[in-house]
């Protein structure tokens, strides 16, 4: 099977690549170890994307926007960041970004069961992709003129330019002999939908406590209660969130109603609870020979600036704009000049913002003395200065 472009994973960031290069006359070949129905029919797993404005631009141009129920889409109006027991905040309003909301909350199964059904759709319309579900990737190679990815069951698939989306510690990048500078902060979040008493009128909370970071993204209110409702991040050390994880669910509610200190009031389970690593990558290169890695596979960010997803559509973008044009002037779509100028680009988008996120979760996770009062003071000296609220508002909507 011969094709232009092999896509290794069809999670949202391959889909939404693939989507945006639909219709080009390129012929796509998708590669994905999950099944089809994990592809098409893909479960609530805990985690909600805030996406920027910038985002949801880009949602619509690939046509998943209108695909998503417009109740699973709930604004993000402000954001507080709160530090140990103080009820004090700095708040980044949606005034300060010049739209109605600074982004938007929506669950990730939801965004890739949108971007399987539009590339599906582009896809019947111009026969130019393939799926191939249930397959694994065993070996990568990159030629002067053709790189090829073995599946394997033995097939060889030839193509022009292989891009790997398979997450942030992508086997595709390894066998491309890449090296990838990674972050492991020793501990893991528990991700969960809970209902309670207290609005959240609509505003995020980052709360740095003294041995734990909790985060609450604020959902549209439960469908059949009417209830109150938010998801719920708890960061801690790998065993206390399994044990904390494993507490049966009116335990569970007690327990994450005490480490909110009851702001929210009474609260109560509402999904499935999930547990997830934290480990930062940030690879030495984005591209190689007849190679490139979008998503996760190019910036494995950590979730307290809430980026990771708004960098994979950046990146989908940048490096479709960037094939596209060499589509359209004849030119090798696998050059390497062609790769670099993506590099080059989204190197410049991300590494500023991942470098700060590095050093906001240094700071705001060391519990030592001199740590605390040193963050006191810098969130104190934020809330008073304008310019970096509205830049702060800047980066949340893109």
């Amino acid at each position: 099977m011969q094709a232009d472009i092999v896509i290794v994973g069809a999670g949202p960031v391959g889909l939404c690549l693939a989507r945006l290069l639909s219709g080009l006359g390129l012929n796509i070949v998708m590669v994905e170890q999950q099944c089809l129905a994990d592809i098409s029919e893909p479960q609530f797993d805990g985690r909600e994307i805030a996406l920027t404005q910038k985002s949801v631009r880009l949602m619509r141009k690939f046509g998943l926007w209108d695909r998503i129920d417009p109740h699973a889409r709930a604004p993000l109006c402000s954001a507080k960041v709160f530090n140990g027991p103080s009820p004090g905040a700095l708040e980044i309003g949606h005034e300060l970004s010049g739209h109605t909301e600074l982004g938007w909350l929506v669950s990730n199964h939801l965004i890739r069961k949108a971007a399987y059904e539009a590339l599906r759709q582009s896809a019947a319309e111009h026969a130019d992709v393939t799926l191939l579900a249930g397959q694994k990737v065993s070996g990568v190679k990159a030629g002067e003129d053709l790189a090829s990815v073995t599946l394997e069951s033995g097939e060889t698939l030839p193509a022009k330019l292989i891009v790997a989306a398979d997450s942030r510690f992508s086997s595709t990048r390894k066998m491309m002999g890449i090296a990838a500078n990674m972050h492991d902060f020793g501990k893991a979040m528990l991700v969960c939908r809970m209902t309670h008493e207290a609005p959240h009128e609509h505003a995020a909370w980052e709360w740095f406590g003294y041995g734990q970071t909790l985060a609450l993204l604020p959902m549209n209110a439960e469908r059949s209660t009417n209830a109150h409702q938010s998801s719920v991040v708890l960061t801690l050390p790998v065993g206390q969130v399994n044990e904390i994880a494993a507490l049966q669910p009116d335990e569970f509610a007690r327990h994450i109603e005490q480490r909110f200190m009851h702001r929210l009031g009474a609260m109560k389970l509402a999904s499935t609870r999930h547990v997830y690593p934290l480990v930062a990558v940030y690879p030495q290169r984005f591209v190689g020979k007849r190679f490139a890695a979008v998503g996760d596979a190019a910036v494995g960010m950590h979730p307290v600036t809430a980026h990771g997803f708004n960098f994979g559509l950046l990146g989908v973008e940048t490096l479709g704009n960037r094939i596209i044009e060499a589509k359209k002037s004849g030119f090798d779509i696998g050059a390497l000049s062609v790769l670099q100028r993506y590099e080059i680009q989204h190197r410049r988008a991300t590494r500023p913002l991942y470098l700060a996120t590095r050093f906001i979760t240094d700071v705001y996770t060391n519990n030592t003395a001199p740590a605390k009062l040193a963050r006191d003071i810098m969130l104190r000296a934020a809330s008073r200065l304008m310019p970096f609220r509205k830049a702060i508002a800047a980066s949340l909507t893109g």
